[in-house]
């Protein structure tokens, strides 16, 4: 059971009795007539193959009230693209689509928008939501839409039905929900990168760059990295997201800039959360949680930046050595928590997580010092069809022909 603090400037819905699943989706049926729904699931091929996502699949089977659901399919060749065809068939949903992003006619559609320098620019999940986002606009089936990972272990149908509640809601307000939750496994705590990088960082930069109300609204999220957050779809023609890991700072800064923080809330979707852990990966700043932290320092040092603030070396040691301080004292705060609750801790590796953080702190700030021009945003949709005015026509008809010519 969760408390009832509201904290920050951002609301925050609580799960305080546990109210049964059913109930949610009776609720969701009856908005659904007004406001249609979808489900954007960007996956790997590879997660076909692991247990997540055929529990997802089954969870997902009993979900009456999603429109859509539209999967975005990755690093995929012709066989493997029929394949996930067939295993996504069992969905019940009166339209269930899969984007074959390395299919032949979905790269054409992006090496047009490459020679406009309107495509992503890297590979990843960022590239992989742009293109599913591009569909659902394409599509217009929906005026809601929710977004999850396809590597949730623990996954039930309450979580997509709670974290799609708030903005399907005719009589809420809001356009953007996050999902948020308590990342604990396996007797331990996880989610380090939020822990220890995150949350520290806009305490540091809080310190030295002085009071930002920007940074007040990043710390009112309770877990800022979760993948799960859900919208109105309007949202979607003016959202510019980052290609990189930097994808969850990226779409709440974007939140911040489109709308008042009273249109925007926090939903609590789990009691318990795991899924594919990341390497903490400190020999090689081009994988894992060391990529991650770079990409994250990064985002926020820009959004900074587009607000007024001014960097230099000077400041980013600054920042590192104050970040360093308040990442070890919130590593104590961690292990007194862990102790008091039973769980597992192991300090060594929780200070080594920090050391390699300060490290990447100061990397990103000299990344961004030497790299001015630097534009890691993919463009809006509002742009790309001003540039291509039948791009979703274009997107929508080869996703359609894909799915028609590759069914088995």
């Amino acid at each position: 059971m969760g408390d009832f603090y509201q904290n920050g400037i951002i609301t925050t819905l609580h799960n305080l009795v546990e109210r049964p699943v059913e109930d949610l989706e009776s609720d969701l049926m009856r908005f659904s007539k007004e406001r249609p729904m979808s489900l954007v699931l960007p996956s790997l091929y590879s997660e076909l193959e692991g247990p997540a996502l055929k529990n997802i699949v089954h969870e997902l089977t009993k979900v009456p009230y999603l429109q859509q659901v539209v999967i975005g399919l990755d690093r995929a060749d012709e066989e493997q693209y029929r394949h996930a065809l067939e295993y996504f068939s069992e969905l019940p949903q009166s339209d269930v689509k899969v984007l074959w992003n390395d299919g032949p006619r979905l790269r054409a559609i992006d090496l047009a928008l490459r020679e406009q320098n309107l495509a992503p620019t890297e590979m990843g999940k960022g590239r992989n939501v742009w293109y599913c986002f591009g569909y659902v606009l394409a599509a217009g089936l929906s005026k809601s839409v929710a977004l999850h990972d396809c590597d949730i272990l623990t996954y039930s149908r309450d979580l997509v039905a709670r974290l799609i509640y708030p903005v399907a809601n005719p009589g809420f307000n809001y356009m953007f929900c996050k999902g948020y939750y308590a990342r604990v496994a396996d007797n331990r705590m996880n989610g380090r990168v939020s822990r220890l990088l995150v949350t520290p960082l806009i305490r540091a930069l809080k310190k030295v760059c002085g009071a930002n109300d920007f940074l007040d609204y990043l710390d009112s999220y309770r877990y800022p990295l979760a993948g799960e957050f859900s919208f109105r779809t309007d949202v979607i023609n003016d959202l510019r997201i980052p290609s990189d890991w930097g994808l969850e700072i990226g779409v709440l800064s974007e939140m911040k800039r489109n709308y008042a923080t009273n249109r925007l809330c926090q939903v609590d979707i789990a009691d318990v959360y795991d899924h594919k852990h990341q390497e903490l990966s400190p020999e090689d700043a081009s994988r894992g949680l060391s990529k991650m932290s770079m990409d994250i320092a990064k985002a926020l040092f820009r959004k900074l930046a587009t607000n007024g603030e001014i960097f230099s070396s000077e400041k980013f040691r600054t920042i590192k050595a104050t970040y360093f301080r308040i990442a070890l004292d919130f590593v104590e705060t961690y292990q007194n928590d862990a102790i008091i609750n039973g769980l597992t801790f192991d300090r060594h590796k929780e200070e080594k997580a920090v050391e390699l953080f300060a490290q990447n702190v100061m990397r990103a700030g000299a990344y961004f010092l030497d790299n001015p021009m630097d534009t890691p945003f993919i463009p809006s949709w509002n742009r790309v069809t001003s540039a291509i005015p039948d791009i979703k026509e274009q997107l929508f008809e080869a996703v359609e022909r894909d799915n028609e010519e590759f069914r088995p």
